[in-house]
């Protein structure tokens, strides 16, 4: 909004010069000077325009109102761009030229590329990530298992014993499979992955194991050795395995979180409860299971299903 109605007070009530009443409503000298000149030319003085707003007398000097307001920008819808990041090829700059096409199809004004990357970022910041990392469908399967273990107690004997819960997740979507195995040794491991991917229905390019013994046989932060019967497995089903870096729950912080969100939706709700086999066990956590991937996101649009059917 131009500012006629400042500079017409400060030059007729307290008689400044233009160079001072340009500094004081931050334009420039020239513009001050055309101003007054356009208020002179149309008999307008401080006495009339303090009865008008600064609409009616932009109005009465200038044939084009509003010419030095910003043109309002279509909304970015964040979700969608977040959403659609997570799919195999799409970049911020395809999506950018989707956007714009849309708002120009609608006579709008679209945001610029490099806003548009900008706002997208701060987007993220506000979400409180520490750390942005793009998933692509189909890309990672984050694979560990739980510190807080579940009981099964013998029905003869009443003998409880600690089993280990196993949980994976789909880095794209969230998508998460849980059970319940005896061990975490490497016949257990293995078998749970195939029962993973049989759940997904899909094979991922990329495993990403924690470096537990039955995954990893020489842990190391930069050349891990695979076990050999896991990269078999792998090489069966043409993925690749890179393990999580050691003591770095960031590098797998989907799992990380797909682990507590199991500990708190299935094993916290299954704590009253007693278990005499672990298929009895497994059916229990398989419902559950359905709840967690059917629930909505808290922050996001639909639920881990979705996002997996949609990915």
């Amino acid at each position: 909004m131009r500012k006629i109605r400042e500079v017409l007070r400060l030059h007729d009530e307290c008689g400044c010069q233009n160079r001072d009443i340009a500094l004081a409503c931050c334009v420039s000298p020239s513009t001050v000077c055309d101003y007054l000149q356009r208020a002179e030319q149309q008999g307008l003085t401080w006495e009339v325009a303090k009865e008008l707003s600064e609409a009616a007398v932009e109005a009465r000097l200038f044939t084009r109102v509003g010419r030095c307001e910003p043109a309002v920008r279509v909304a970015i819808d964040m979700d969608w761009v977040h959403r659609e990041l997570k799919r195999d090829g799409v970049t911020l700059q395809l999506l950018w030229g989707e956007y714009r096409n849309a708002a120009l199809q609608g006579s709008r004004h679209p945001y610029q590329y490099s806003q548009f990357c900008g706002l997208y970022s701060n987007w993220c910041r506000s979400r409180r990530l520490s750390m942005r990392q793009t998933h692509r469908a189909g890309e990672k399967l984050f694979i560990d298992y739980s510190g807080k273990k579940p009981r099964v107690v013998d029905p003869n004997t009443g003998e409880i014993t600690q089993v280990e819960l196993f949980v994976a997740v789909l880095g794209a979507s969230n998508y998460t499979f849980a059970e319940v195995t005896r061990s975490q040794k490497l016949e257990d491991f293995c078998a749970s992955t195939i029962r993973a991917l049989e759940y997904f229905g899909a094979c991922p390019r990329i495993l990403v194991p924690d470096q537990l013994r039955s995954a990893v046989s020489q842990p190391d932060r930069y050349d891990p050795d695979i076990n050999q019967t896991f990269n078999d497995l792998a090489q069966h089903y043409g993925m690749a395995v890179i393990p999580a870096p050691p003591r770095k729950p960031k590098g797998k912080a989907k799992v990380e979180t797909g682990v507590l969100i199991a500990q708190r939706w299935v094993l916290a709700r299954l704590r009253n409860r007693t278990f005499f086999s672990l298929t009895e066990l497994n059916n229990a956590v398989a419902e559950l299971l359905e709840e967690l991937n059917h629930r909505r996101f808290a922050k996001l649009d639909g639920t881990r299903h979705e996002a997996f059917e949609n990915a």
